[in-house]
């Protein structure tokens, strides 16, 4: 649980982490997917880590609609305060943030934050979808423009409706890296449970955020 009351899963048993990193989820929320992915990356990446609850103190039904219909009442100040919250959780000076899908989309707002040395966006919404908009969903490309692009990674399926090739283009205009994988679809590195998942493109999507978070 953050200051805030948000619930989170953290890791801070490495030994000696080299950086913190804050993962911020998909439109599904926090999940054993989540615990798992917290404790091996704190393994394998030596790192503490920390991945939020998107939507805090609410309960919404595992179903795609009343999900998608909850995303335009989050607010960008407050989901930020908690990712802020979650780095300092941590206890290290050095922290990066890699988000998924709803998570990835609050990567790229994230850019206008000091607090993340690094960022690494899988799949993250460009532009806030349509059915989304709201007063309090700022655009990422405008974040993009305000803040620091320069220090975020894109990693991009060439099939997801959510990233289309002209958006893409914008990320790159605005000083973004960005690694797009031919004929992937949405979400195809983080769960391995979707049809969409691909193995090797994932494998490889992980390791090249691994080394931009550490800035190798």
């Amino acid at each position: 649980m953050l200051p805030s009351g948000t619930p989170a899963e953290i890791d801070t048993t490495v030994p000696s982490p080299t950086m913190g990193l804050v993962i911020a989820p998909d439109i599904w929320s926090l999940r054993p997917l989540y615990d798992d992915m917290v404790a091996r990356l704190a393994r394998e990446w030596n790192m503490a880590v920390c991945a939020v609850e998107p939507f805090p103190g609410r309960t919404i039904p595992q179903e795609m609609e009343p999900r998608m219909a909850a995303v335009p009442t989050l607010d960008d100040a407050t989901h930020l305060r908690d990712l802020h919250e979650a780095a300092d959780a941590l206890g290290m000076a050095r922290v990066g943030l890699m988000g998924f899908c709803l998570g990835g989309m609050y990567c790229f707002k994230s850019a206008v934050s000091d607090r993340f040395v690094r960022i690494a966006s899988f799949y993250g919404m460009i532009r806030v979808p349509i059915n989304w908009r709201s007063a309090t969903q700022g655009e990422p490309l405008d974040a993009l423009s305000r803040g620091e692009a320069g220090k975020v990674l894109a990693i991009i399926g060439t099939k997801d409706p959510y990233t289309p090739a002209a958006d893409v283009a914008e990320l790159r205009q605005r000083g973004c890296s960005v690694v797009e994988y031919e004929g992937a679809e949405h979400a195809f590195a983080h769960d391995a449970s979707r049809p969409a998942h691909r193995k090797d493109d994932a494998a490889d999507a992980f390791a090249r955020a691994r080394a931009w978070l550490r800035g190798e």
